[in-house]
């Protein structure tokens, strides 16, 4: 297979190689780790998200807000799992 063949099995040169952004990934990670009582790697991943939000955007796409929204209510759910953990404990 030559270059130009592997071009267009993804898709083109200027087709988006993946189709989610990398904030959304380590949500999806963070929720992974949540479901697996893995808070540690957990906390780890929302910090990492913050620190890419913290950041001036690149490309200012509308989706900072939603974003936010995002991490509060991971934020919560990570209170809300650790604090049930301690009652039964």
């Amino acid at each position: 297979m030559n270059e130009s063949d592997a071009t267009a099995r993804e898709g083109g040169a200027g087709a988006p190689r993946y189709s989610r952004r990398l904030s959304d990934k380590i949500l999806i990670a963070f929720h992974h780790a949540c479901d697996q009582a893995d808070f540690e790697v957990a906390e780890q991943l929302l910090h990492i998200l913050e620190t890419m939000l913290n950041r001036r955007p690149q490309h200012p796409d509308g989706n900072r807000r939603r974003t936010i929204e995002s991490l509060v209510a991971a934020h919560e759910r990570l209170w809300h799992l650790r604090h049930q953990e301690a009652d039964q404990g």
